[in-house]
Order: structure tokens, then C-alpha cells, then sequence
């Protein structure tokens, strides 16, 4: 008897763990709801702590290059304090709240290339079992949607989207991470600037908008990032008001250093330049399909990322593979 509840709090004979999400796409700040489904293992056990990790995959910078690896966004714990008798199934339905910077991994149904995931955690006799993992489908608030959709209509297209390790400065970023959407300008202003990355900020006092420019060389000077953050509210406005907005932070960031490119439609703008960027190093990630002509209606990205998006939701469980054991270490807490 003793060496089978040894067993038991080794994981060896111990409860099964099974969680099912809500079958809707959580929105950042936003209420996450489902349950954890236990079902008893070869003995009785009590079930100490079940806890909920947000997680995601994000870039991290090394010593010599970026590599992937797990970062845990947030923790909730759902339950705990119960006896769970041998084969008895036992259910704990749960609600939380996402945090108001979690990343957007969807929009209008198609996948953008992050990847998050729910982890539970059973604690059963002083020990931990991360017994379940769950992809996570975040949609994004109206306001960041109607954001992207006035990048699309004037003209921008969706490249990739990825989340980096580190902290934007001068920002209010709560997170360890942060998303990163690039985006690239139509053809007709191409020769002014490579591409736009947007990232979002969220709070429940608004919206927090990072813009950077990554300029092309001038004749006589060198590529250069111009990087503003901008402050919008949640409030529904019409897309038009959207777009105007959006058309602002244009002329601001891609005029704020016209003198070093080519000249730009934009460049009569003369908006402040915020000279610091991200702490750490900055690389895109790797794109998730073809440029598509905007953003806007539904247009988000093309049929090859739809096929890559495919295969990181089957392969979920293999993404975050080999980032159990030192995973928490990259909490950034």
C-alpha cells in the first residue's frame, strides 16, 4: 500500500487530467470559462492545488543568436483542498480573466502564427503534475480590430506576427512579452519604408499603440527604426474615424525622419520621435504565409498561413515540447 501511493505521487497510477476551454475565442482582458475533468487513479489521493498557466511561445535573445522558448504569461488557481477516491471522476468548472496585454493569436478566423496555450497543473501530494495542455484562441478587441482593418484599407498588408521577450520602454507593458504584427506599405510607397510593426498594449483605460517604422537606407545614411507610441480609447467610433486616426500616426512616424529616405506622401507630418525602442534585440519572426493586399474584410492572411496555422494547432503539444522543466524560469517575474 505504501509503495502504491508512492507511485501515485510520482504520476505513476495518479489521476488523469483533461481540461476543456470554452469553445469561443477569449478576447485580451476578457473572461476564459470551462473546466478541469479528473478522474481517479489506482488510489485515493488528495487533490492539494489545481492551477491554470497562460503560456505562449515567444523569441528570446541568447548570447549568440535568438532561439523559441515557453513563457508563462499568468497563473490562476482553480481549485484544490478535496479528496479524489480511486476512479471517481470529479469536475471543477472555472472562470478567469485574461490579461489585458494577452497576445491576439486570430483574426476574423485565421490563425496570425502565435501560439498560446492553457497549462494545468494538478498538485497531489506535494507533488506537481502538468497533467494537460490547451491551445488558446484570442480574438482581439474591437478597438485593436478596427485598428488593423484601417491599416488594410489604406492599403497595408498582413506579413507575420510573432511575440519577443522583453519590455518595450517607456511604456506601460505589464507582460514579459509583447506581439509584434508587421505589416508592409503598398507598392507605392515601398521605396520609403520596409515595413510597419504595430504592437498592442491594452489596459482597461484604454489602448496603448507602439508603431515602428523600419525605414530604408538613404543615400548617404543607414537604416534606422523610428519607433512612437500613440494612446486610443476602447469607445466605438466608426471605421472612418479609424482610419483618419490611424492615417495620423502615419504622417507622424513615417515623416518624423523623411530627410533620411526617399520622400513619402507622409512626410509632411513632423510628429516626435521616441528614441527609445524595446530593451534586448529586435528580429521579426519568421512569416506565416503570403502578403495579402490588406487586412481589412477578413483578409488577414493568405492560404499558405492558413496551412501553417493548421499544423501549429495539431502539433500544440509538440510546440511547447521540452519546456517543461525550465520554462517557469522564463516568467520574467
Amino acid at each position: 500500500m505504501v509503495f502504491k501511493k508512492l507511485l501515485g505521487a510520482l504520476g505513476v497510477g495518479g489521476p488523469s487530467v483533461d481540461t476543456v476551454l470554452q469553445p469561443d475565442p477569449a478576447l485580451p482582458g476578457g473572461a476564459l470559462s470551462g473546466e478541469v475533468r479528473l478522474k481517479g487513479g489506482g488510489s485515493d489521493v488528495t487533490v492539494e492545488g489545481i492551477t491554470l498557466l497562460l503560456v505562449a511561445r515567444a523569441e528570446m535573445e541568447g548570447q549568440d543568436e535568438e532561439h523559441e522558448g515557453t513563457v508563462v504569461l499568468e497563473r490562476f488557481t482553480v481549485g484544490g483542498g478535496f479528496r479524489l477516491a480511486e476512479g471517481a471522476e470529479h469536475s471543477v468548472p472555472f472562470t478567469v480573466t485574461l490579461p489585458w496585454e494577452t497576445p491576439v493569436t486570430h483574426l476574423h478566423g485565421q490563425h496570425l502564427g502565435p501560439v498560446l496555450g492553457i497549462r494545468t497543473e494538478l498538485e497531489v501530494a506535494g507533488a506537481r503534475d502538468k497533467g494537460d495542455l490547451d491551445a488558446l484562441t484570442v480574438a482581439p478587441l474591437p478597438a485593436q480590430e478596427a485598428i488593423l482593418e484601417a491599416f488594410g484599407q489604406l492599403g497595408y498588408g498582413f506579413k507575420s506576427a510573432d511575440l519577443e521577450v522583453g519590455h518595450i520602454r517607456g511604456t506601460g507593458q505589464q507582460l514579459p512579452c509583447y506581439q509584434e504584427i508587421e505589416i508592409v506599405p503598398p507598392a507605392e510607397h515601398a521605396h520609403a519604408v520596409n515595413e510597419i510593426e504595430v504592437t498592442f498594449l491594452a489596459s482597461p483605460g484604454g489602448l496603448e499603440v507602439v508603431i515602428e517604422a523600419d525605414k530604408r537606407a538613404g543615400l548617404f545614411s543607414g537604416s534606422h527604426d523610428t519607433v512612437h507610441r500613440f494612446t486610443t480609447s476602447h469607445h466605438s467610433v466608426s471605421q472612418a474615424d479609424r482610419n483618419a486616426e490611424v492615417d495620423g500616426w502615419l504622417r507622424q512616424v513615417i515623416g518624423a525622419h523623411a530627410a533620411h529616405a526617399a520622400p513619402y506622401p507622409y512626410a509632411q507630418g513632423g510628429g516626435h520621435h521616441d528614441a527609445h525602442h524595446h530593451d534586448g534585440h529586435h528580429r521579426s519572426g519568421p512569416s506565416t504565409g503570403a502578403v495579402v493586399a490588406g487586412v481589412a474584410a477578413g483578409a488577414a492572411v493568405g492560404i499558405v498561413g492558413g496551412m501553417v496555422a493548421a499544423e501549429v494547432i495539431d502539433e500544440i503539444g509538440d510546440a511547447f515540447e521540452g519546456d517543461d522543466d525550465g520554462g517557469e524560469g522564463d516568467e520574467g517575474e
